[in-house]
């Protein structure tokens, strides 16, 4: 290679190409020649006005270098302002600042790969760039920028933050149009559920539980993006391609493995997989007796860190075990991993019997820690949704929480079930110490992220509750409260085609999700599209009919629309759920109901109600649906009852 001695400077550089550009010479090449020539031509024009120059053409594209990170933006502008008329000319637009060689021949450097793979990502119309080009243009109000998240770019080592410029006059990309292009974090993986070789279907809890343990050692190692068992466990009895997982849950990285148990005796088989490729990076078995269990687990946990350890920067420098054996009891320890197997089916049924076997864990060992933390976490969903008095429920968390802090004080789920208690019961200080050490435990555990998004929420952090929620997804991509709460946090900020997309996305994984559907009603409602939203609750209707939110939401419509008659057939339902559920307590849902009539004095009639029971939902009044009322001195007076900040 021939060596070029340049002159190195600091520059924005913007790189541009016409999409669809070969095509488009196949299907008339007359044509496609005009429009690169329009192209060009605004393209010098703007430039030139912008103190900027065309370093190189290349096909369709080119490469242009600025002195100025704002002229290049102003200039990349006002590009797609004109090429969005007809003739309409279909460019994407990257753009990244930094030192660069230039010389006769071109410019080169890190800067100029960054900007061109920036361009890779980009859509027509409109004009992408990294998070150092938005760090310029911060000082200046007349730009408005939205950020993508992180991505990492084809050889470029560190993941590069990507923004839009938001504006009216040109093209601004959703969320959803980078899915399919965000690339996978290299230092990340997913735990598939391991399969039950036992022959007795009733060993499926061990199998599960193996695997769980394994997930949760791993998630707590630094550097490490592990996914969350919800989204890991959706393939479980599927027989899907590993790259196509690989794909689905953002990961690079796959263990899969299988459990077979005979008597005391347990043979453990495992395989770490390159999700790119389908390549098998590691593999073992493991014959143990059972009482050896854990060692099992971390051996696997171990040698997986040490594999990855080879190509990624994890910090796992000291020696010691990532899975503790957390009770010496080995019944008490099957005991609770049959009480998991029945808390993730997630109905009250089961968690009822989840609940009681953990009962039997603790009286088998007093010591378990584990055990008392998921027996609180009973509780609080239990007491969450209503399926036991909210009361009772909650203090009954806070003493199994405490007593497993107590026994173990790394537990992360001790502590977000303690944070969780806090939250209901609007102890917002309490709330945030127990959030921020769940965090710092396991800043892989996607509930905790979710649940803190709540906080956030209550608090009125709309920013921060928007990119926890974000995390949480990221974290466990195929959960649907996960995926329809991030709807929720996006409605909240005022952020509605975000909201309608990420509904729809959710509703993609299960077309009966009802909160999904819930969310996507009231979007539609909220950017005036009142016919679609009626559509979405009637679809509800159709296969539920004890719902209370359900006609809450639709009374509070028709009303808005002067249905009376139909609004009076919501509350006539109300009446009757409430008359055939006495423990529940529906005073939101008739706050709702009667907001839609604007009838204030009964929504805050009701709404006291809500307070006096010390509902913990009750934390959600901040969100949009209720903003009619949300300068009424009585709401403010409300918030401050519940010691929250005001706005």
């Amino acid at each position: 290679m021939v060596k070029r001695d340049g002159i190195r400077m600091l520059a924005a550089v913007m790189f541009t190409d016409m999409v669809g550009y070969t095509s488009l010479m196949q299907e008339n090449e007359e044509n496609a020649k005009l429009l690169r020539d329009r192209y060009r031509k605004i393209l010098e024009e703007k430039v030139l006005e912008h103190l900027g120059k065309v370093i190189h053409y290349f096909g369709d594209g080119a490469v242009t270098i600025f002195g100025s990170v704002v002229e290049s933006v102003i200039c990349a502008k006002e590009i797609q302002t004109e090429l969005l008329k007809e003739p309409k000319v279909n460019l994407r637009i990257g753009i990244h600042a930094g030192e660069i060689v230039y010389d006769d021949f071109g410019v080169y450097g890190d800067t100029v790969n960054i900007a061109s793979r920036i361009e890779s990502l980009s859509l027509g119309g409109c004009v992408l760039f990294s998070a150092k080009v938005n760090d310029e243009l911060k000082n200046h109000t007349e730009f408005k920028t939205k950020s993508f998240g992180l991505f990492e770019l084809k050889n470029v080592k560190f993941p590069i933050e990507i923004y839009a410029l938001n504006s009216d006059e040109i093209v601004v990309p959703d969320k959803s149009d980078f899915e399919s292009r965000n690339m996978i974090r290299t230092n990340s993986i997913a735990v598939l559920p391991f399969v039950n070789m036992s022959g007795d279907p009733d060993n499926e809890f061990f199998s599960d539980g193996i695997t769980e343990e394994i997930l949760n050692g791993l998630s707590k190692v630094d550097g490490l993006r592990v996914t969350s068992r919800t989204s890991s466990f959706a393939f479980k009895r599927k027989s899907s391609d590993i790259r196509e997982i690989g794909r689905k849950l953002g990961v690079r990285n796959i263990l899969e493995g299988s459990v077979r148990k005979v008597g005391n005796h347990v043979r453990v088989t495992a395989q770490l997989i390159d999700a790119l490729d389908g390549y098998h990076k590691w593999s073992d078995t493991y014959d143990q007796d059972l009482k050896d269990i854990f060692q099992v687990q971390d051996e696997i946990a171990s040698t997986i860190v040490s594999t990855l350890k080879k190509s990624l920067n994890i910090n796992q420098t000291e020696e010691k075990p990532i899975i503790k054996s957390p009770t010496t009891d080995l019944n008490a320890y099957q005991i609770f991993l049959k009480a998991n197997y029945f808390w993730n089916k997630w109905t009250p049924t089961d968690i009822k019997r989840a609940l009681q076997l953990l009962k039997k864990a603790i009286q088998t060992d007093s010591n378990f820690a584990q055990a008392y933390s998921s027996l609180s976490a009973c509780y609080v969903y239990l007491g969450a949704i209503g399926q036991m008095n909210s009361a009772f429920a909650f203090s009954e968390a806070k003493k199994y929480a405490e007593k497993a802090i107590v026994l173990n004080n790394q537990l992360p789920d001790a502590h977000l079930s303690l944070a969780m208690t806090n939250l209901f019961e609007w102890k917002w200080d309490e709330a945030y110490k127990s959030f921020q050490t769940a965090l710092m435990l396991n800043p892989n555990n996607a509930d905790a992220h979710h649940y803190f998004a709540y906080y956030m929420m209550a608090i009125s952090n709309t920013r921060k509750a928007v990119i926890e929620a974000e995390k949480a997804v990221e974290l466990d991509p195929l959960s649907l409260p996960i995926n329809s709460f991030l709807g929720d946090m996006y409605l909240n900020a005022g952020m509605i085609s975000d909201a309608i997309n990420q509904y729809k996305k959710t509703i993609e994984l299960d077309s009966t999700f009802r909160n999904a559907i819930y969310g996507l009603g009231w979007s539609y409602f909220h950017s005036g599209n009142v016919e679609d939203a009626l559509k979405l609750f009637q679809k509800v209707k159709s296969f539920t009919n004890d719902d209370s939110r359900l006609y809450s939401s639709l009374g509070h419509i028709y009303a808005k629309l002067a249905r009376t008659e139909e609004a009076i057939q919501c509350l006539n339902k109300l009446k009757a759920i409430k008359e055939n559920e006495k423990d529940s307590n529906l005073s939101l849902d008739l706050a709702m109901y009667y907001l839609g009539f604007g009838d204030f004095d009964t929504v805050f009639d009701y709404l006291e109600k809500a307070f006096e029971a010390k509902l913990g939902v009750l934390i959600f009044i901040r969100s949009k649906n209720w903003k009619d009322i949300h300068t009424d001195e009585r709401f403010k007076s409300l918030i401050q009852k519940m010691k929250l900040p005001l706005d």
